[in-house]
């Protein structure tokens, strides 16, 4: 008995340290817990705070960024879309599927809108055969859809745009200035009247007769067939409007004495003189003559 109340006794000690280092366990482990939901805290807390300041940049860029073109991007995809499709059907055969050009036609890839448009509106394109020139006919297809086509290959490389003129243009141009140009720079080859002239090898210098102004504008940009272009450089925006408003005046321009006989020049004029009215004057006096004799 006395034994095993003394280990009694003896065990007490040990049970009461064991019950006095669990409060320390305990405390030691809220510490760590609450350490550890300090963090989490701070983590939602900047979290929080990245997010806010994603919202608030996306918000100031909304109100602060410069205005783009987004209402026409679709609208312009469609034209890019459909001028693909079109050049497809109609062009690829000669100038590639991707406008790489082949051995029937040149690439396309950087010519620009402005070739497009003035070929295609002029109806030099699509070319039914291989000749030594184009002529000009009607166009084969309607002007949406040769700014469909002019579209998709401005996005092949990029080049010169289609002009955008305006009657406010042509009328405030400098006609004289334009005139002295065209003398200078266009006449050797299209005639002073815009009557056009032959060539070498078959090929010519067009009559301007029909031509528009933008047309004007875009073939001394692009020089198509054998025309040099004439860059900026050579002639600025504002002289080549005063080109193109030249061209509309010689064919707006009524004929004081009469008949132009197609604007040729003195020499086909001199021999329509001959031919008519020296024949006429031939034909007056034979038949005096055959009167006399009778």
């Amino acid at each position: 008995m006395t034994t095993s109340k003394a280990s009694g006794a003896a065990a007490s000690p040990t049970s009461s340290a064991g019950e006095a280092g669990r409060p320390r366990l305990i405390s030691v482990r809220n510490a760590g817990r609450s350490r550890s939901t300090s963090a989490r805290r701070r983590r939602r807390s900047s979290s929080i705070v990245l997010l806010l300041g994603l919202l608030a940049t996306g918000v100031m860029w909304t109100v602060l960024a410069p205005g783009g073109n987004a209402t026409e991007t679709p609208d312009a995809n469609e034209a890019v879309r459909q001028g693909r499709a079109l050049f497809l059907q109609g062009c690829a055969t000669c100038h590639g599927l991707n406008a790489q050009g082949s051995t029937e036609g040149p690439s396309l890839v950087g010519v620009g809108a402005a070739a497009v448009d003035f070929q295609m509106s002029t109806g030099r394109m699509p070319l039914a055969a291989p000749a030594a020139q184009a002529d000009r006919k009607p166009p084969s297809y309607s002007e949406t859809q040769i700014d469909q086509v002019a579209a998709y290959v401005q996005t092949l490389g990029g080049g010169t745009q289609v002009p955008e003129l305006t009657d406010a243009d042509l009328n405030d141009a400098d006609l004289a200035e334009g005139g002295e140009l065209f003398l200078a720079n266009c006449a050797q080859c299209h005639q002073a009247a815009g009557a056009g002239a032959p060539l070498t090898y078959g090929k010519f210098a067009p009559s301007l007769s029909q031509a528009t102004p933008e047309q004007v504008v875009e073939a001394m940009r692009t020089g198509p067939e054998s025309m040099p272009v004439f860059g900026p450089g050579q002639i600025n925006d504002d002289e080549a409007v005063a080109v193109a408003a030249y061209v509309r005046h010689l064919q707006d321009t009524p004929s004081p004495g009469g008949s132009s006989i197609g604007k040729y020049g003195p020499v086909p004029e001199g021999l329509v003189a001959w031919v008519i009215g020296i024949g006429a004057l031939l034909g007056v006096c034979l038949w005096i003559g055959a009167r006399q004799k009778l």
